[in-house]
């Protein structure tokens, strides 16, 4: 009976050693499918240069970067490469002069929005070339916002011109705040609809966001992005979206202030014309009193004149 008990508190302390959570889930590997490779390079003769490069899909790319020199042509010079204006760790090295020029080269693994940016190579701080990576940017932005009014519905547009490569798909946002949350026209099949065209051949693909039953609460920036394979391309436009009454608000400002100004005119006038008829009647009171004085004057004459005749 105690060996049965004793192996038995020997099977419990051996299934409590293991007292540890389980590992938490490792995260997905990065996929080691080989890239696309590709080259960029500039030949520099001044002191700066920037170079566009629009990007669709994840790719090795390899920036080349070619200075002439100045006038002194020192047979080395210390270059390095810098990403959005941060240098680049461990990769300053010596660069020899070669057929009249300095050659420096890197590959960048470019594989989606973190990695894009600007680029850099610089010449011992002499000279510098700029590589701004980039997906394909849409036209110029709306200046003025979209006004609509409560009630109705409005249709918020863009496009990628027809030169750039079409985006894989598109995608809505409305801004909350400093975040941008997407707009699923899915969830809300009454209040959003988004209808895409893809682009052709001499014409630009586009999006089409509508929103219906707007209220006072949708005024905002809408944000529509072009979606690539390694990133978005953003535009963003205004939507304010007023009362019937707010476009009334200037004239009947204006009618106020015409009232209140018709208002001081005739208070002023009324005014005016107390003041007249009250000097007016001092002045009748003035010309009574003066008559009633001649007339007294003329009766105390005359008796004068009786008595003397007498």
């Amino acid at each position: 009976m105690s060996a049965s008990f004793h192996f038995l508190l020997l099977l419990l302390s051996c299934r409590g050693i293991n007292t540890k959570d389980p590992d938490p889930t490792p995260p997905p590997l990065v996929p080691t499918t080989s890239l696309p490779s590709d080259v960029k390079s500039v030949v520099l003769k001044g002191e700066s240069h920037v170079e566009k490069v629009e990007l669709l899909k994840p790719v090795n790319l390899a920036l080349e970067c070619t200075w002439t020199g100045n006038q002194n042509k020192l047979p080395n010079i210390t270059g390095y490469w810098r990403k959005d204006g941060d240098e680049i760790e461990n990769s300053r090295l010596t660069v020899q002069l070669e057929n009249g020029q300095y050659n420096l080269k890197r590959e960048f693994r470019i594989v989606d929005e973190e990695s894009l940016g600007n680029y850099s190579c610089v010449f011992d701080s002499e000279a510098e070339i700029h590589f701004i990576l980039a997906v394909p940017q849409m036209g110029e932005e709306r200046d003025k916002p979209i006004v609509s009014y409560v009630g109705d519905s409005v249709v918020i547009a863009c496009k990628m011109e027809e030169t750039k490569p079409q985006p894989r798909t598109w995608q809505w946002y409305k801004a909350n705040g400093t975040d941008k949350e997407p707009i699923n026209a899915d969830a809300e099949p009454l209040r959003y609809e988004v209808k895409n065209e893809a682009g052709t051949a001499g014409k630009a693909g586009k999006t089409m966001l509508t929103v219906h039953k707007l209220t006072e609460a949708d005024s905002g920036s809408y944000y529509c992005g072009a979606v690539y394979d390694i990133g978005i391309s953003m535009s963003h436009v205004e939507l304010r979206v007023i009362t019937f009454l707010q476009p009334l608000k200037p004239f009947l400002a204006i009618v106020v202030e015409v009232l209140v100004l018709v208002a001081v005119i005739l208070l002023y006038e009324r005014s005016s014309s107390k003041k007249k008829s009250t000097a007016g009647d001092g002045m009748n009171a003035d010309q009574a009193n003066k008559l009633t004085q001649g007339e007294n004057n003329g009766m105390e004459g005359s008796s004068t004149m009786r008595q003397r005749k007498v």
